[in-house]
């Protein structure tokens, strides 16, 4: 009976670790070659971001995402913004997932050729500002103005320890740009350490340190840029302000 109920307690262990990717990845082979450049990948509530880099020179590469969904080895991606090919925004493509464990490898077929990646989980670590945001609220001269996100929208999504920040327009398939790397988030204080920029690579490697605290479920978040300018923000739950009707 006791080993019954063991068996039975890992199949569902097992079977909901399966169904969920929350957390940081990093892209380790593509079509069974080792990569030499840094891809993170970032899943939470059902979205996901993923940034890259040259390792040889902090130089940024691309960056994609949007939402998924996972049904057994089922896997799909709908992009809402992709450098390499804004062509393809809106668009779904269906892959077949293998789990091992903490590595997962996605596959398909693009234009008659096989499509192989393999993803390493980094951490599934957890705080209480991990989620999926959108902002939806900015001090400019000591007023707070709200910022209703649509089609034109900056989403920052934290999960495993990792974060990453991305301004787009999914209707014009626009990028504006992006940052991303690790973070920490304790006792009121949240710092970054930046490990990508599309915007300047020589900002890779600093550390910025902000005041956050969540109230009523949104996160406020206050400090100094990256430029050294004074910002407050406020982060909503992606779900919950962002209304795609």
């Amino acid at each position: 009976m006791k080993l019954f109920l063991l068996i039975f307690s890992c199949f569902f262990w097992l079977k909901g670790f399966s169904q969920s990717l929350d957390g940081a990845w990093k892209l380790t082979h593509q079509n069974g070659i080792p990569l030499e450049d840094e891809y993170i990948k970032i899943y939470q509530d059902g979205y996901f971001a993923f940034g890259a880099k040259k390792v040889s020179d902090n130089s940024f590469i691309s960056a994609g995402g949007g939402e998924y969904s996972l049904s057994g080895s089922d896997y799909a991606e709908t992009l809402d913004f992709f450098i390499a090919k804004p062509e393809l925004v809106g668009a779904s493509t269906q892959f077949k997932l293998e789990n091992k464990g903490d590595t997962f490898i996605i596959s398909t077929k693009i234009n008659g050729f096989d499509f192989v990646e393999t993803w390493q989980k980094i951490s599934s670590e957890k705080d209480s500002l991990t989620r999926n945001w959108v902002i939806t609220g900015r001090k400019v001269n000591d007023e707070m103005r709200e910022m209703k996100p649509g089609a034109r929208r900056t989403v920052k999504i934290l999960s495993g320890g990792h974060f990453q920040w991305i301004a787009f327009n999914s209707d014009t398939k626009e990028f504006m740009g992006t940052g991303g790397g690790m973070y920490t988030a304790e006792n009121g204080v949240y710092t970054e350490n930046i490990q990508f920029f599309s915007r300047d690579n020589s900002r890779v490697g600093a550390e910025l340190k902000f005041e956050f605290k969540v109230v009523d479920g949104q996160w406020h978040h206050s400090g100094k840029s990256s430029k050294g300018e004074p910002i407050y923000e406020i982060w909503s739950p992606y779900s919950e302000a962002y209304n795609k009707n």
